[in-house]
């Protein structure tokens, strides 16, 4: 009797001790989190950070005790932020591999969809309800008005645009530990995980510019490739 009051006792206490609570949509967050695990504080940009709680890969952080910035086109989504994560800096942003003047496929306010490609657009069910103009800017325009160095997490989820942010940014100045970026494979008949394919992957102009770049796939988690830099590995 008492043996089995002590078990139970264990496996509440255990139940406690290593609940996991993720926000990211495939739990990102969580592998992050560990990369992360003895570093109490840094600093993140977010690149497509959309909502500033559910499915986001860097609210975990926040909570920790990390800031940075989240990068949105979409100023309904950005006005949540400024709610939700007051010790961040928000910005509407439309980040690209340079400045100019492009077409942006809407389909709603705070849709996880809006994107500034066609053919990611064309890949929907749902048809967009108008194309409006939009301006880009660079992350390192906005890195070098904020006067930052170094990032520890890079998280970029942009519809498709991931490797055109990616060229915006100097990975020699800035060089992020940690980089998520999510992979849309539009060559699926259906874009769910149980059909990803690593040699689809691994073809890819993004993987081949992250390898280029000096940077190494470690985790592959629904759509989000995580590319640790070669320096920052032991």
């Amino acid at each position: 009797m008492i043996k089995n009051f002590i078990k139970r006792i264990s496996i509440l206490k255990r139940k406690i001790l290593y609940k996991k609570i993720s926000y990211s949509y495939g739990g990102v967050d969580l592998l992050v989190n560990y990369i992360f695990k003895n570093k109490k504080k840094g600093l993140y940009i977010d690149v497509g950070a959309q909502h500033p709680v559910s499915n986001n890969n860097t609210y975990l952080l926040y909570e920790r005790g990390w800031r940075g910035i989240n990068i949105d086109l979409d100023i309904e989504n950005i006005k949540l932020h400024n709610l939700a994560r007051q010790n961040d800096l928000n910005l509407c942003e439309a980040i690209s591999s340079k400045t100019e003047e492009i077409d942006m496929y809407y389909y709603h306010d705070k849709s996880p969809i809006n994107t500034v490609e066609k053919i990611v657009a064309d890949s929907q069910k749902t048809k967009f309800k108008q194309i409006k103009k939009i301006k880009t800017t660079t992350l390192n325009k906005i890195l070098d008005a904020n006067d930052i160095k170094h990032i520890n997490y890079l998280n970029i989820d942009v519809e498709g645009h991931e490797i055109h942010v990616l060229k915006g940014l100097d990975l020699t100045k800035h060089k992020p530990d940690v980089i998520s970026v999510e992979y849309l494979d539009l060559a699926m008949k259906k874009l769910e995980f149980k059909n990803n394919n690593i040699d689809n992957v691994l073809n890819s102009t993004l993987y081949k510019y992250m390898i280029q770049n000096n940077y190494s796939l470690v985790n592959w988690n629904h759509a989000d490739l995580i590319f640790v830099s070669d320096s920052f590995r032991d």
